[in-house]
């Protein structure tokens, strides 16, 4: 079952949970990210996705990593392809890849260019927008499309107006399902999703949250993603800085209290940023389902 097959179960009851990492960039964080994934194959995902670098800058580790948790893990899994920097026919390589890797399942991304090439220029033959590779993938007809969506407007975007507009043309390319980026206010989730469905964008939305694992880390993050920090959570982060036990728990807190009311309010399930850890993400699951 693939993963737009998950979200349109006829009949489904069970949120659908799942888990983001990334490509160690050594043989240690290799070991140690499977012993993460076993860890959480426990809670019984629905998939895990694997992310790529500005510019396809891990596409060989990306793609491998992909392929090895398909084959030796035996879990659904969803491959990031950004296509920055791409040219089709490149493209195409990595789709035949993932195919015969057994891996169905494509977050198709317009992404950044490498962050260490001031210079860098997209090949005049490439894809400039999402939509454009959305719509490359969908006509092969072999693979479920994800994208991405931002609760809070794209920093690029000029307003919401404009995102929701790009956003529609995603979808309507061939866009199966939509993840959020992170987000720790929900009320910019619901606010979007029900500006989403009055815009004609009718895919699954599934919220993405990234549980707090240091007070700087998330500063940097919502400053790069220009998310919002409730007042009551800059308290907290306050009250919790250059405490690693208190920041943890604060965390875990605030995400499993994301986490309930987004799936009690409907949502279908939720997507886990877990920086390639375990603990936070598995104790806000056990919280919300034992």
């Amino acid at each position: 079952m693939d993963i737009t097959d998950l979200y349109a179960h006829e009949g489904q009851t069970d949120p659908v949970i799942s888990f983001e990492f990334f490509p160690p960039k050594t043989d240690v964080g290799y070991r140690s990210l499977f012993r993460t994934i076993e860890e959480l194959k426990g809670l019984s995902p629905g998939f895990v996705s694997v992310t790529m670098g500005a510019g396809g800058s891990t596409r060989a580790k990306t793609v491998d990593l992909t392929i090895e948790i398909t084959r030796d893990l035996g879990l659904e899994t969803m491959c990031h392809l950004p296509c920055t920097g791409f040219r089709p026919h490149e493209v195409g390589k990595i789709l035949d890849q993932l195919a015969e890797g057994g891996v169905l399942n494509v977050l198709a991304l317009r992404g950044d260019p490498p962050r260490d090439d001031p210079d860098f220029e997209p090949p005049s033959d490439g894809f400039k927008f999402a939509n454009e590779l959305v719509e490359y993938i969908a006509d092969r007809g072999v693979f479920s499309i994800g994208a991405a969506c931002d609760p809070e407007v794209h920093p690029e975007a000029p307003d919401a107006a404009a995102d929701l507009i790009n956003l529609k043309r995603k979808v309507d390319s061939g866009t199966d399902f939509l993840v959020s980026q992170l987000f720790l206010d929900n009320s910019k989730f619901f606010s979007f999703l029900e500006d989403a469905r009055g815009a004609g964008i009718h895919v699954p939305i599934i919220p993405g949250i990234m549980p707090i694992a240091t007070v700087a880390g998330i500063r940097r993050m919502t400053a790069m993603n220009r998310t919002i920090i409730p007042a009551e959570l800059e308290a907290e982060l306050q009250r919790v800085d250059g405490d690693d036990a208190a920041t943890y728990e604060l965390g875990v807190r605030w995400a499993t209290m994301q986490c309930r009311e987004l799936l009690d309010r409907g949502a279908k399930g939720i997507h886990f940023y877990t920086l390639n850890r375990s603990p936070a993400t598995r104790d806000i699951t056990q919280s919300l389902f034992s």
